[in-house]
């Protein structure tokens, strides 16, 4: 599908851009993303000025510093203001963090295969000047030295995946926006004062609860110096304007004003309050998968109360919305080239959950739930992430909308079931009214908004196909030639495969607890050294408690790390029965030959074609592999409960871990680290992504993919079971075609009690021509994992692993 197409469908149903905002879409897609110096130099000094802080309070004054010092404007076009970085799209450098990466990628930025950044000579030599004081001086430096002796293999080998978590903040999750609407940062401000006068400064705990409190008390004050300066800017502004633009800016300047230091009382002084605190968040910590939760619960009350006063129409609304989702692209971020791999597009995840239910179990679905898709369809942008949350409730007019915006072709809305999260939150400990009030976080992972801690998805890689072969090479990596366990033999002397599925259990659980090991190290390093005020401030119960996210400061507090390969592992393991176990059509030293030979040779082409045409495949609805990779799942699933997190005991509910397959890219990346493995696929090419099959074996159609993937232990995988389909724009031009897919989408969620399903719908030759011409395609988005992005700015690597998915009819 076409731009022009997609822009003429946009114009018939829902609408077009103001032109305003279809100037300053364009203004912001065109712009060229920098990396920007200046939030590190303003870091920098005040690290250096306040080398004997607690980590609180330097967090806290270097937050003042950068919102009081950094450069703002005003875009001409736009209604809502707040920018992240000097330039739009431009990306900040966080150097408590890390600055290892950028100062040796400096001249690599420009030449990567997919997310490219820009650079100039001086920003190179701002970011050298300041390098030498951040060596053996960050977060990277100082939670690698925590890390034991008996992990190093792991991070020498990148086995675990953890550049995201050593370069960055954390975020995923969502603070409570409801209550700083209705309270504002001076409520907060309150609070936090009367609970420092109530300190009990005998007791020892009450010393960091002491400067925690005046950290806070800090940043809030911050946070209110900066929206006064966008007010003071937007006057300044006025006066050279012409009359229509000037009353806009003298708005602009009363809202900024008010807001969000002081309630909202007006939906535009309401979507401001958000976009500052959305901004300021990421501005604090770099974390990705910061999320907006239930925007529809919390702006329709504004909505409501405007429109009755008429101070508002519905097409202001909108264009408001459309403002808002066109500064959330504004925002950005530089990974190294390591972690592209696992997340390629330069996403961030920024979820928008709309529909559900009520904490009372009522249909959720308003006004503004409409609105919403409205406005994402008009912009046709990555960013945010849009997530409905579907209940068996869910009528069809809504059901319709979701299945016009998916039409567009830009791989939004995702689903997310009601049906299965719920029961699953409740039976860990969630109350029943928090457990309706989820939302989702980043990708397809759900919490609770505004209570839930850092992270609840995203931490350790487990690469599964890559743990089969180390069981399968007696605990050795074939790759590096290291020893990750102590193993169980090899593979070419095993007799059965029940003593392969034993070396599995043994491997996979203990590289689970090696992980642990790996995610508490980096959690206490976080912790010490780089602790977020503002966040911990707007999430409950931190100011009751005086503690911050990392140390329990979070009503509830559940991680999950990242399983990645299911597919793999399940054509693996049936391959592996039927071929050599019981139908000896190859013997295991074969198998095992090919394998690491990259299936050369004659003999590995046969054995190949063999796998490949013979064995049933996982997404066909054969029970004979759904259970094998089930079975095999409930092995980490069993042992990563065992394990609480950094946080347990220390005061949230829950501390502990549990499972999830929201992989994002990282099946592009762990793929490159991967030999050839026993479904046939060869070495060093992406592995399976999510929970979907490999790509094109699944022959049986979509009712097949749902039922295998159901088979899942979805109620244990709580971090997200994701599933990516892909059909062909034509099978949903007809009315028919789209009540059939509303119908399979119900049968999924209702009777089989799916967790989630996200569609691409584009076809393979548009993905190809856009690959082969990139400037016929420049609004071209795919929905790569959990996350949408612009094709044109993916590696080929990642492009190619979209164009190979499976094409369904419905």
């Amino acid at each position: 599908m076409n731009t022009q197409t997609k822009s003429t469908e946009t114009d018939t149903y829902f609408g077009s851009l103001s032109p305003r905002m279809n100037a300053f879409r364009e203004a912001v897609l065109t712009k060229k993303p920098y990396i920007c110096a200046e939030r590190a130099l303003l870091a920098t000094e005040t690290y250096r000025q306040y080398q004997n802080q607690p980590s609180v309070m330097k967090r806290a004054l270097m937050l003042k510093n950068i919102l009081e010092k950094m450069s703002i404007y005003i875009e001409e076009e736009t209604l809502i203001v707040g920018n992240q970085a000097a330039s739009n799209r431009d990306a900040p450098i966080f150097p408590e963090y890390t600055l290892e990466f950028v100062i040796n990628e400096l001249d690599l930025f420009e030449k990567r295969d997919g997310d490219v950044f820009y650079i100039t000579e001086e920003t190179k030599e701002e970011l050298r000047s300041i390098a030498p004081f951040w060596e053996n001086n960050n977060l990277r430096a100082k939670a690698g030295v925590l890390l034991p002796d008996e992990v190093q293999v792991f991070m020498e080998t990148g086995f675990f995946g953890m550049e995201g978590k050593m370069n960055s903040g954390d975020a995923h999750l969502a603070v409570n926006y409801q209550q700083m609407l209705q309270i504002g940062l001076k409520g907060y401000e309150e609070r936090t004062q009367k609970a420092k006068a109530d300190l009990d400064l005998t007791q020892p705990e009450s010393i960091d609860k002491y400067h925690f409190y005046n950290a806070v008390l800090i940043v809030l004050e911050a946070v209110k110096t900066f929206a006064e300066r966008f007010s003071t800017l937007a006057e300044e502004m006025s006066e050279q304007a012409e009359p229509k633009r000037k009353a806009e800016l003298l708005e602009i300047s009363r809202i900024c004003g008010k807001v969000p230091y002081r309630p909202a009382e007006t939906f535009k002084e309401a979507i401001q309050a958000v976009w500052f605190i959305q901004l300021i968040l990421q501005i604090e910590s770099n974390g990705h998968s910061l999320s907006y939760g239930r925007f529809d619960q919390y702006m329709q009350p504004y909505l409501e109360a405007d429109l009755a006063k008429g101070t508002i129409t519905e097409e202001e609304v909108v264009e408001l919305l459309t403002n808002l989702w066109i500064k959330t692209l504004t925002v950005n971020k530089v990974r190294s080239q390591a972690h592209t791999f696992s997340s390629a597009g330069s996403p961030l995840y920024q979820n928008v959950t709309i529909g559900g239910q009520t904490r009372d179990k009522k249909d959720a679905v308003n006004q503004m739930s409409y609105l919403v898709l409205r406005s994402v369809a008009q912009t046709k942008l990555p960013q945010p992430n849009l997530t409905v949350r579907y209940h068996s409730g869910l009528d069809n007019r809504f059901m319709n909308e979701c299945i016009e915006v998916m039409k567009l072709g830009f791989g939004m809305p995702a689903f997310n079931n009601d049906e299965i999260i719920i029961p699953s939150f409740k039976k860990i400990g969630v109350t029943e009214e928090d457990a309706y009030d989820y939302s989702a976080i980043g990708c397809v992972e759900t919490a609770v908004p505004g209570k839930w801690g850092y992270r609840c998805t995203g931490m350790s890689y487990m690469n599964f196909p890559k743990i089969l072969i180390i069981a399968m090479n007696d605990g050795v990596d074939p790759v590096s030639g290291k020893r990750f366990v102590k193993g169980c033999g090899h593979f070419k002397e095993m007799t059965s495969y029940e003593e392969l599925i034993a070396a599995w259990d043994k491997t996979v659980r203990e590289l689970t607890r090696m992980s642990v090991i790996v995610e508490n190290a980096i959690d206490l390093g976080l912790e010490r050294e780089v602790p977020d005020i503002l966040c911990s401030a707007l999430t409950d119960d931190c100011i009751g408690r005086g503690k911050t996210l990392k140390e329990g400061g979070a009503v509830y507090d559940f991680i999950s790390g990242l399983q990645v390969g299911i597919a793999n592992l399940a054509d693996s393991l049936a391959a592996i029965k039927q071929l050599v176990f019981e139908e000896e059509k190859v013997s295991a030293s074969e198998l095992w030959e090919v394998l690491m030979t990259d299936y050369a040779g004659e003999r590995g082409q046969e054995i190949q074609q063999m796998i490949l045409h013979e064995v049933p495949k996982y997404g066909n609805d054969v029970d004979a592999v759904d259970c094998l990779v089930t079975e095999a799942y409930d092995s980490y699933i069993e042992e990563i409960k065992k394990y609480p997190n950094t946080r347990f005991g220390r005061g949230p509910i829950g501390g502990k871990r549990y499972s999830g397959t929201s992989s994002i890219s990282a099946n592009v990346g762990q793929g490159k680290k991967t030999t050839a493995t026993p479904d046939g696929r060869n070495a060093w090419v992406p592995l399976a992504e999510g929970c979907s099959p490999s790509h094109n074996m699944d022959k049986n159609g979509p009712t097949a993919v749902l039922k295998s993937v159901s088979k899942l232990r979805t109620d244990e995988i709580i971090g997200g079971v994701l599933l990516n389909q892909k059909v062909n724009p034509q099978m949903l031009s007809k009315e028919e075609d789209k009540q059939k897919l509303i119908l399979l989408l119900r049968a999924f969620f209702n009777q089989l009690h799916g967790y989630h399903i996200q569609y691409n719908v584009v076809s393979r030759e548009t993905l190809i021509d856009a690959q082969k011409h990139p400037e016929k395609h420049r609004d071209l988005i795919v929905r790569v994992a959990g996350y949408s992005a612009f094709f044109n700015v993916l590696s080929k690597a990642t492009q190619d692993d979209i164009i190979e998915r499976t094409e369904h009819v419905l």
